[in-house]
């Protein structure tokens, strides 16, 4: 008898972890993602740059102007997992990603998967790009193409047992890498829609203004409620009706975003400097879509 259950239960592991495996297996974009995408537009893909805060994490923290398209590798990303390095993606095809295809990219940004068929860690904020349209994945990749090149190696994540374990990392995408919208908003004003597609896709605003899970997943039912500072003191701010930006209008928001100036007369601070410098360089209808959307959502009590 004990022997039976003995065989039972080894039957059962092994079935349990064959199915683990399965579920944990990276996914990749469809071949018919890529059809129909046509020459990109550049301008267009320069926006889709600054809107995704690019240059703030991949470029060197030190980098004034110009030296902010050198996307070199960045400074260490610190979290309660380890710190993450945000690698090279300049045009180099050795240190960097200029030997990568477009789908590639695509599968990087929408799906979290690398060039050899690796996860990728979500300190990389794809559970927000894989909102962004193939049109616009096709567009920044066009644009990233005209960047200079960096020979640069970006040192190695450093990471503890079991975090340093990427295909554990399919499993958390089966629960964390979700496409479709965050709120449901229950309007056809295009506007708005704009700027819900910005703030939960290319702006990945809620990987910092959303609380987490302990292992690290976004609470979507407290979205843009606030957190914890994953760099180490104080707190992003909750920027829902309810929140820090209550007694805001949409157009002290987009001012806000612009000049980096609050209607108290407060200034932009910490890592919301580069964010705001970044967002001041995209259109002024899409400040405005941002806004917008940051007045229509519901809002929550602090998440923090």
């Amino acid at each position: 008898m004990i022997r039976k259950l003995f065989v039972t239960g080894l039957v059962l592991a092994a079935f349990v972890a064959v199915f683990l495996w399965w579920l944990s297996a990276p996914s990749l974009l469809a071949d018919s993602a890529f059809d129909k995408l046509q020459d990109p537009d550049l301008a267009r893909g320069q926006d889709l740059f600054w809107t995704g805060g690019c240059a703030s994490c991949h470029s060197p923290a030190e980098a004034k102007g110009d030296d902010k398209l050198v996307l070199s590798g960045g400074a260490a990303l610190k979290s309660d997992f380890g710190d993450f390095y945000p690698p090279n993606i300049s045009t180099d095809p050795n240190a960097g990603i200029g030997g990568w295809s477009l789908r590639e990219f695509a599968n990087a940004m929408k799906r979290g998967v690398g060039p050899k068929g690796e996860h990728l860690y979500p300190s990389f904020p794809y559970t927000s790009y894989t909102r962004i349209s193939m049109a616009d994945i096709n567009d920044l990749w066009g644009f990233m193409q005209t960047l200079p090149a960096s020979s640069n190696v970006a040192p190695q994540h450093a990471l503890g047992f079991p975090f340093n374990i990427r295909r554990a990392l399919g499993l958390w995408k089966f629960l964390y890498l979700k496409e479709g919208s965050v709120v449901k908003l229950n309007t056809s004003n295009e506007q708005i829609l704009r700027g819900q597609y910005l703030v939960e896709g290319p702006g990945h605003c809620g990987e910092c203004h959303t609380p987490r899970t302990l292992i690290g997943g976004l609470q979507l039912d407290a979205w843009l409620s606030g957190a914890k500072n994953p760099d180490g003191k104080g707190i992003i701010p909750n920027i829902t009706p309810l929140g820090s930006i209550k007694d805001w209008s949409a157009t002290d928001i987009a001012y806000y975003l612009e000049s980096g100036f609050t209607p108290e007369y407060d200034s932009a601070g910490g890592s919301m400097v580069d964010v705001q410098q970044n967002i001041a360089r995209i259109p002024a209808e899409d400040r405005e879509a941002i806004s917008a959307y940051l007045k229509a959502i519901p809002g929550h009590s602090n998440g923090y």
